[in-house]
């Protein structure tokens, strides 16, 4: 393990868990196979954030688009997502872990949208990570329904066009108050963003690791990390 300068640690790190299909083909299993063992992966990304002192950790879950997956493997990732619910949560609340759930929640079942609210107000007080878990989400989609929000003020007479700046526009975007990405991971040697945090990740250092999401442990959230400390960030300007 890389020792890490504690005093350069990202706020809000991000990651594109990517490579359960490929995972799984290896195994000569079906792609859900990966898609469980990934939840092993989603413990220790989040253990080790906690651990680093990392404010604010977001993993891309499922997007608006994965709905165009086969039928069968998207039912076995919301059954996989609800058991992840009942497992998971009281043991955030232990670790004082915040969970939210950013995305389009209105798509998923009654019981499921009811246990998400359910694991959001047990964890809601937890301060050490807020975990944003990315579900039925799109950067695209972030972007238009703040911009729906925005509107929709200026039409009462809320507020006037000219008072919408990037200040009150990133304040209605799912991700509201916290802190923009400063770090973006993604796994499987894929080099694309994949209409993830649009507007969060102007600015964010991006970090394309090779190992499939599955086999994703401390080390390789360790050499990201170093990665990123070993980096100059000029947001535009000079050095």
């Amino acid at each position: 393990m890389i020792e890490l300068d504690k005093n350069n640690i990202p706020e809000h790190v991000a990651i594109i868990m990517d490579g359960n299909g490929r995972w799984a083909k290896q195994q000569n299993k079906l792609r859900i196979f990966g898609h469980t063992n990934g939840v092993g992966a989603v413990r220790r990304a989040v253990s080790y954030a906690r651990q680093i002192g990392v404010k604010v950790l977001t993993l891309y879950a499922f997007s608006s688009e994965n709905w165009n997956r086969p039928e069968q493997e998207v039912s076995a990732l919301m059954t996989l997502f609800m058991q992840a619910l009942d497992r998971e949560v009281k043991k955030l609340h232990k670790n004082n872990i915040r969970l939210k759930i950013i995305g389009d929640t209105s798509r998923f079942s009654a019981k499921l949208q009811e246990k998400i609210a359910k694991a959001e107000m047990l964890t809601e007080n937890s301060t050490a990570l807020t975990l944003n878990i990315a579900a039925n989400y799109g950067g695209r989609w972030d972007i238009v329904q703040a911009a729906q929000q925005l509107a929709e003020k200026v039409k009462n007479h809320e507020m006037a066009p000219e008072e919408i700046t990037e200040q009150t526009f990133q304040q209605h975007l799912v991700t509201q108050h916290q802190p923009l990405v400063d770090l973006l991971i993604r796994t499987s040697g894929e080099q694309r963003i994949s209409n993830f945090l649009l507007w969060q990740i102007a600015y964010a250092e991006l970090c394309f690791l090779d190992v499939l999401w599955p086999d994703f442990g401390e080390k390789d959230f360790n050499r990201a990390v170093a990665s990123y400390q070993q980096r100059h960030r000029r947001f535009g300007g000079t050095e």
